[in-house]
């Protein structure tokens, strides 16, 4: 009746224009509705894993798929966006996205949509509910001392006993195995729904966000991992050695084995230089006080503070031994109805790794509130692209791991001489360099043939390794390849509950560091090495502007206008350039 209603309004209106405003108005009022409806059931599922709230999560997800995917709607778009010539710009952006979510959900096959949504909640409670075993399982399986990812990532970031670590590694990938007949459900009926509407494949269902087709958005990461390729096998190289000195082994003469590294796909190698560790410095901070002080870091600078429901309603701590409950392990932000309801999924510890990682999270819940005024319409208050959401919480990540930063706040003393090139050195394995060929090449190529090449479950764990092993240079322990009830792909969270995107992240950290060039030697004035942003409001209000358009324009064009060059590794590869020349004499000595 409702989108009997929407569509009897838009054959009303005498112009286009008119058309597609009245079609638009009534959307959006029912979009921001449902979306509120669907977020809080699934809210419900990620901070608490039960099959009630598994149920509620479903049938709230398949209320807001009934009707983005709506034959009706679908039709009322299509033909609209057939007279773009005579719609306003605005106009056209959220009849192109309204077809985009369409094309997710078409109404054309409600069978198949059904089941995708079943078996993604499915799949999610089976990942989110999952304990991790360091020791063998009793007989139906339990766990006598189940573990968390907190737990897994504090073995494999300081134990030295090689033994102990590959027992934790492989306990860290029996998660795939559950999840591998789960994904195997999921890949086929999410293609359906993708060629249903005229997508080569599900993937690129999700690279047309961009603006863009598979095979150039595969071309424009591929350049990326070339661009940082040289420096990437520098530090390969130096890390090999230097870890098989830890461990007290010969140095490795190719790929490095999966269980030296300190994180479960080796996605960033932190730990492995001279800089002391900041985690002393929180020894007195409570994890009240990591929070509060990632938003006096965007208050500073002239953004709002939060208000206060992001702590009443959030859930930013480890949940209390003894309660029972289960909640997904990864870090988000939430933007509960598109308005002003935004929250933070979090299981934040007095330490360095979540101060960074608080203030990266917020960065997101501040763009959802830039972008939540009345000039944004709903279905638009997203990233420029999926990737600059990511970007801004990884810039302001950056901005928070400066030298000035630290020292202004307490964290660092005033009179510490921190070597520059062993910080570059850290910010290289453990946030950008080594990222890029894992997000750029492994997970992208994977996700990529697994749609687009319809990829066989049989061939997975071979094709996972083949791609770990040409672009990350990581090898796996003996047997695990032919393992057939393996799928350690499956185990990143991101394959099973944010499927072909993973692109986005690799994207994020070419526009971070294009931006922070851009603030630090255009804004700030410093060298991006050492750039405070903390007090700024000048920098606040240059975030702002770009925050506050969500998805109205195309982000070719934000990025550009922001920085005055299109996307780019240009200031990547100036960033990187000192550490570059460090490791090359480091590697000859080494030789």
């Amino acid at each position: 009746m409702i989108l009997s209603l929407v569509c009897s309004l838009a054959l009303a209106a005498p112009t286009p224009a008119e058309e597609a405003e009245s079609f638009l108005t009534l959307y959006n009022s029912i979009y921001q509705r449902l979306y509120r409806v669907s977020s809080e059931a699934a809210w419900q599922a990620s901070t608490d894993v039960s099959p009630e709230h598994d149920g509620l999560s479903t049938g709230a997800i398949q209320a807001s798929a009934a009707f983005e995917g709506d034959p009706a709607v679908i039709a009322t778009t299509q033909r609209l966006l057939e007279h773009r010539a005579d719609l306003r710009p605005l106009q056209v952006k959220q009849l192109e996205a309204i077809r985009l979510k369409a094309a997710a959900n078409p109404g054309s096959l409600p069978d198949v949509v059904a089941r995708r949504i079943a078996a993604d909640t499915h799949a999610a409670s089976v990942l989110n509910s999952y304990s991790f075993c360091f020791v063998a399982r009793a007989a139906d399986g339990a766990c006598p001392d189940p573990k968390t990812a907190n737990d897994v990532d504090r073995v494999l970031g300081a134990s030295v006993d090689l033994a102990e670590r590959e027992r934790v590694w492989a306990a860290s990938k029996e998660l795939g195995r559950p999840l591998k007949a789960e994904l195997a459900a999921l890949v086929p009926l999410r293609n359906e729904l993708a060629r249903k509407m005229g997508y080569s494949s599900y993937f690129d269902l999700m690279v047309a966000d961009y603006g863009m087709k598979t095979p150039e958005m595969l071309a424009l990461l591929d350049s990326v991992v070339a661009d940082m390729d040289p420096l990437y096998r520098s530090l390969h190289r130096w890390a090999g050695r230097n870890l098989a000195r830890r461990y007290g082994v010969s140095a490795p003469t190719g790929p490095i084995p999966a269980a030296w590294l300190p994180n479960r796909w080796g996605q960033e190698w932190g730990g492995l230089t001279t800089l002391p560790s900041l985690d002393a410095a929180f020894a007195s901070w409570t994890p009240q006080r990591i929070v509060q002080q990632a938003e006096a870091f965007y208050v500073s600078m002239g953004f709002e503070s939060l208000p206060p429901s992001v702590y009443e309603k959030s859930d930013l701590y480890p949940v209390p031994k003894g309660e029972g409950r289960h909640k997904n392990s990864h870090a988000s932000a939430w933007h509960m109805d598109l308005d002003r309801d935004v929250r933070s999924l979090m299981s934040v510890e007095a330490d360095a790794g979540w101060f960074f990682t608080s203030h990266h999270e917020l960065g997101h819940i501040y763009y959802d509130l830039a972008y939540s005024r009345p000039e944004v319409p709903p279905i638009l208050r997203e990233g420029a692209n999926r990737g600059f959401h990511e970007g801004i919480g990884e810039l302001i990540s950056l901005a928070a791991a400066q030298t000035p930063y630290l020292q202004q706040v307490g964290i660092v003393s005033p009179k510490t001489r921190i070597d520059p090139t062993q910080a570059l050195l850290a910010d290289a394995l453990e946030r950008s360099v080594v990222f890029i060929p894992w997000s750029a090449g492994v997970m992208t190529h994977f996700e990529a043939e697994l749609y687009e090449k319809d990829l066989p479950p049989d061939q997975w764990q071979k094709r996972w390794w083949a791609l770990v092993e040409q672009y990350q240079g990581i090898a796996p322990p003996p047997g695990r390849v032919e393992d057939p009830t393996a799928c350690d792909a499956c185990t990143k969270t991101h394959i099973i509950d944010d499927p072909a995107g993973y692109y986005d992240y690799a994207v994020a950290t070419v526009v971070k560091h294009q931006l922070h060039d851009h603030i630090c030697r255009d804004i700030v004035g410093a060298d991006p090495h050492a750039c405070n942003y903390y007090g700024n409001k000048q920098v606040g209000a240059f975030l702002k502007g770009i925050l506050a358009k969500g998805a109205t324009e195309d982000w070719r064009q934000v990025i550009e206008q922001a920085t005055g060059e299109p996307l780019s590794t240009r200031a990547m590869v100036d960033y990187y350039k000192p550490l570059q020349a460090w490791l090359d004499r480091e590697n000859r000595k080494g030789r």
